[in-house]
Parts: structure tokens; sequence; C-alpha cells
């Protein structure tokens, strides 16, 4: 029987949902204000969350920020009940985490149709493990050190984050890492006069977040999903461990650590040293190495290459003409692999 939390502040919506739902066969447990519901979530760990916005002590939003700092309950589904005028704040809730919402007053199928979905998308992410378990062969040699890592990350649950959701922010304290089970994910750093520079894409297999996390130092950027991505969380107790006690994948993440610091060094040399042009085909063959096919805007190239979003279009329109990508909208697909890899300064 699926657990269904629902923290509501009015009396009759709250009973009515109840109500609902126990005829539909879930177990209920009730909140009346946004205090109470942290509390509940986090004893009965329910199998998805139902939340008003405007609620006493604390709000729908503080909740959800609450909920996804604890590491139990940033996993659960959490579905945010509004009413019509407070429908233009939803995107703050969407960008915070929030998988779906309903606008009073709803019906019975809208209400049950959207915890269903919820929990069918929450078990779909049990797929996404698979692939990344047979692909840390690539990361650590055959020894029980792989075995240890393969069974923390099987034991973890994945969190999904929506495009554009912020998975940290700059100045946040690094409190794990992220291994990326599917999609992308970029870091960024504002510069003095508000520009974007784009500090490292993550993608399928890559660790966020290990320079930051073995200096025990904030974050000194912001992370941002470039498209829906599914991300595992290792915390820093359960990091250090495994470190201490198998040195072989202390190795290998000292590894990872040190080609994070030359790729970084190189960037800086492209920034410095190499044509606008030379960058531009740099940065699409860093994002070829996982796609056959590269989803990336311009002003996000644009970011990563240090160049402004006109140069970026104005240079992409020049390697169209010479047949050496296809553009369509932010897809481009790379049609002459050996020329652009060859391109000269």
């Amino acid at each position: 029987m699926s657990k269904v939390l629902v923290i509501e502040d009015n009396n009759e919506i709250r009973e009515n949902i109840v109500e609902i739902l126990e005829l539909a066969d879930y177990e209920v447990f009730v909140a009346k204000n946004g205090k109470e519901g942290v509390d509940k979530a986090l004893l009965y760990l329910p199998d998805v969350i139902l939340c008003d916005i405007m609620m006493p002590v604390l709000d729908g939003y503080d909740v959800l920020y609450l909920l996804n700092k604890n590491l139990e309950t940033t996993a659960i589904p959490f579905i945010f009940i509004t009413s019509k005028s407070e429908r233009l704040d939803l995107r703050k809730g969407m960008e915070m985490g929030a998988d779906d919402y309903l606008t009073k007053p709803f019906g019975r199928l809208e209400l049950l149709n959207a915890i269903e979905s919820r929990l069918k998308k929450k078990e779909s992410q049990h797929h996404f493990y698979s692939k990344s378990l047979e692909n840390l062969d690539k990361l650590v040699s055959e020894n029980s050190g792989l075995k240890k890592l393969k069974k923390i990350i099987d034991e973890r649950k994945t969190r999904f984050f929506k495009k554009n959701q912020v998975i940290h922010y700059e100045g946040d304290n690094a409190t794990g890492i992220y291994l990326v089970v599917s999609g992308k994910i970029k870091t960024i750093k504002m510069t003095e006069d508000g520009h974007e520079l784009m500090t490292g894409i993550y993608q399928e297999e890559d660790f966020l977040g290990i320079n930051i996390i073995l200096c025990n130092k904030p974050y000194d950027d912001t992370a941002t999903a470039m498209e829906d991505s599914y991300l595992c969380f290792f915390p820093k107790i359960q990091f250090d461990k495994m470190l201490q006690h198998y040195p072989d994948i202390a190795g290998k993440f000292l590894e990872i650590l040190s080609n994070e610091i030359r790729n970084k060094d190189a960037s800086l040399l492209q920034l410095a040293y190499q044509s606008v042009r030379k960058r531009i085909a740099e940065a699409l063959l860093q994002l070829f190495k996982h796609d056959t096919t590269i989803r990336i805007s311009r002003d996000e190239l644009a970011a990563l290459t240090g160049t402004a979003s006109e140069t970026v279009s104005r240079t992409l329109t020049e390697f169209k003409n010479e047949g050496l990508i296809e553009r369509k909208g932010s897809t481009v697909t790379i049609l002459d692999y050996d020329k652009i890899s060859k391109m000269k300064n």
C-alpha cells in the first residue's frame, strides 16, 4: 500500500483529499501546517507528498526546501496544491524541484492521476542504475573496492532534476558528491559584469563535486541541469570512509580530479591563446565525446567558450556552410569530426 502525506491547512480541502485517497486504498497521513508536514515526512517517509503553498509556520516552498536538504526525503515526489491566484508563483516551486501541481478546485480523477503518474515515474528511476553499474568497470579495477562502490550506488536513490533546476549554489556547503546517472549538468560562475562563465559540463558517468569535497570548502560555482537529469548522491561521510578503506578507489578518484584540473588548465589556455573558431570547435568536440548529437543553446556555448552569443551564432553558421556540422535550433550534429578536430588556430 502506497503512503501519501497531505500537508494542507484548510480543514475541508484536507478532509476531502483524505477521503478520496483512502477510498483508492492509499495509506494517508495529514499535517495542518508546514512544520508538522516536515516532521511527518521525516517520520513516515511517504511515497508521495501533496502540499499547499500558503500555510502558517512554514509555507510550501519552505517545506520543499527542507525536504530537499534531507537525504531520506529528497527523492520523494512532491506535488503542490495551489489556488488559481498563486499559479504565477508555481515557476519558483518547479525550479526548486517540485514534480507537479494541482490547481484548486480539482476533481477526484485529476488527483488520483497526478499521484499515480508520480509513483510510476519514481519506479522507473531504478532502470537507470543498470547501465551506470556496468560502466563503473571503466572507473576502477575488478576488486573488492569496485564491488563496494557498486553496492553503495545500488542502495542509493537517484534524484530527478528538471531542466534548469539548480543542484547547488555557489557558497553552499558541500555535503557529498553526485554521480550523473543520465542527463547533463553545467557549472557556472558569474563575472562582475553579470555574465555567465561555464566552468564545466558533467555527463553520464561523471562525478560532480570531487574537487570541493576533498578540500572541505563551500562550492565555488553553481551547478544546474542542462536537461532532465538523474543524479545519485554520495554523502561525504560515506565517501570518506570508502576512500579510507579502499586505496584503489581513492587512487582512481585522484586520477579523476587530476584530469579535471588538466582540463581546466587547458580551457584557460584556450581562452587566452586560441581563436574563436578553435575554441568553439574544441567545445563541440568535448560535448561530442558522449553523444553524436549535441543539444546546447548558443548562450551556453558562449559561456563555455568565453565568447559573445552573437559570435557563437556566426561561427556555427560558418561551420554549417563549410559542411562541418548540421544545426537545427539548439541541436548540433557533427558531420566531419576529422576536420573539426584538426582545425588550426
